[in-house]
């Protein structure tokens, strides 16, 4: 037995019933986060009208599927494809820490699309959603993410690939063979750069979501007994060898079906990368605690690691001034200028772009790389943040960021964060319909009552 044929044995076998019970209701939180961030992303996202565009032009459009937050029907590659995208478009979704990866996006957008197509239960379409965090997590894992991000690849869409086609494979019903063969299919469209970060492309969300497709590609031709490659992932070309310098292809099945890599999966409370997101934490904190005002800040520096820096602090003189909400997503400098400025960091924060007192905090804002917090990497997403003001100094350290899964959110603050998101596009009375749906996965005959929901009333 190897590790694809081990693993897919797990996909095939995992039964909603199963489920340890902390699993089964993460899961629900998991999709109920992933669900308004899409619903918002197909108004407020920049990038969503070209996109939708693009998939009627690709004859995408007109199938019997449905996209969140769109009165159009779709093709299920064209629902998986945008539905995808739409969950990553705000940079408001899931991570997994250690994996550096957006699990949710590709593998639930893969599994709903599947569920639409097989007419699957609400109970399988959970199944197949965790057995896709588990494969997608534990395969990022295994490179390990560091020496995969080194290469310049994006992990949430090379091995959210695989994720979706388990999630997908699962939904399918389809056994150790086929979702093996699905495994060797994804193989094959496994891909995604780090390139995004020179002029923030677009190409970030739309590789997330292109994973989506591929993962529901791969399974459906494994469906109707496509043959896929073996070893898909310890193989002498398999993708851990291809992808990374010094795999641990054991990483993949460690401790499988007894420590469940979805329960380290954390939800952001701000639509930023998450490496920015203890620095804000502690901006908010320090704010609040010593009442500073942006004008009284003689300058702030925030320690990351050199993971962090990567995407957040590097070139410092392009993260000093973001020049469309992309850049912004991911300059330290300007999160934090949000963060003290307003007491917030939020969607919204990214209409004041402009905003001559987050501008005028900028050049005041450095991030640098602290080998204490390298110390904690890849454990956790740590910072620390240090304000220089009134001639004082301020500082603080957060290891493990709100929203992690050692600090988790409440239910309460996650039905917060779905409102904010979902209820000026869908309406109060119907948001709210759609969470307690969402929370209730289980409990569906037909996963379509779910995503009516996710359609607005005046379509």
């Amino acid at each position: 037995m190897g590790i694809t044929t081990d693993l897919a044995g797990f996909v095939a076998g995992l039964r909603h019933a199963d489920l340890p019970p902390d699993v089964a209701r993460r899961a629900h939180l998991l999709l109920l986060d992933l669900l308004g961030n899409a619903v918002r992303a197909r108004h407020d996202a920049d990038s969503t009208p070209p996109l939708l565009e693009a998939a009627r032009a690709l004859g995408l459009a007109g199938g019997a599927c449905r996209v969140l937050g769109d009165p159009a029907r779709y093709t299920p590659a064209g629902a998986a494809l945008l539905n995808g995208t739409l969950g990553h478009s705000l940079d408001f979704d899931d991570t997994h820490a250690a994996a550096v990866l957006h699990p949710g996006a590709p593998v639930i957008a893969a599994a709903l699309a599947a569920a639409e197509m097989a007419g699957a239960s609400g109970a399988d379409t959970l199944a197949g959603i965790v057995a896709g965090y588990e494969t997608g997590c534990r395969i990022a894992l295994a490179l390990p993410a560091g020496a995969h991000y080194d290469r310049g690849f994006h992990p949430s869409a090379t091995c959210g690939a695989f994720g979706a086609a388990a999630a997908a494979a699962r939904v399918f019903g389809l056994d150790a063979a086929g979702v093996a063969s699905a495994l060797g299919i994804a193989l094959s469209q496994s891909a995604g750069s780090l390139q995004f970060l020179a002029n923030g492309a677009w190409t970030k969300r739309f590789q997330v979501g292109w994973a989506g497709f591929a993962g529901l590609t791969a399974a459906t031709l494994a469906r109707a007994g496509f043959k896929g490659a073996a070893e898909a992932l310890e193989g002498r070309h398999g993708f851990l060898r291809a992808y990374a310098p010094a795999p641990r292809p054991e990483r993949v099945t460690q401790d499988l079906g007894r420590a469940w890599e979805l329960m380290q999966t954390g939800i952001k409370p701000y639509p930023s990368c998450r490496w920015a997101h203890a620095g804000i934490d502690a901006a908010l904190a320090l704010r609040a605690d010593h009442a500073l005002r942006p004008e009284e800040i003689e300058n702030v520096t925030l320690g990351v690691s050199r993971a962090a820096m990567l995407l957040v602090g590097e070139p410092a003189d392009k993260k000093a001034n973001p020049d469309n909400v992309v850049d912004a997503q991911f300059s330290g400098p300007f999160v934090l200028a949000a963060a003290l400025v307003d007491g917030a960091m939020g969607w919204d924060s990214y209409a004041k772009l402009r905003d001559p007192a987050i501008r005028a905090l900028l050049p005041r804002i450095a991030c640098e790389q602290d080998p204490e917090i390298e110390a904690e990497f890849p454990a956790n997403m740590a910072g620390k943040l240090t304000i220089r003001a009134r001639g004082e100094t301020f500082a603080r350290k957060v290891v493990v960021p709100k929203g992690e899964p050692a600090n988790f959110l409440s239910e309460a603050e996650l039905r917060q964060k779905f409102s904010g998101l979902a209820a000026p596009i869908l309406g109060a009375a119907r948001a709210g319909a759609l969470a307690d749906t969402a929370l209730r996965l289980e409990r569906l005959a037909d996963v379509g009552d779910l995503l009516d929901l996710g359609i607005p009333p005046a379509a």
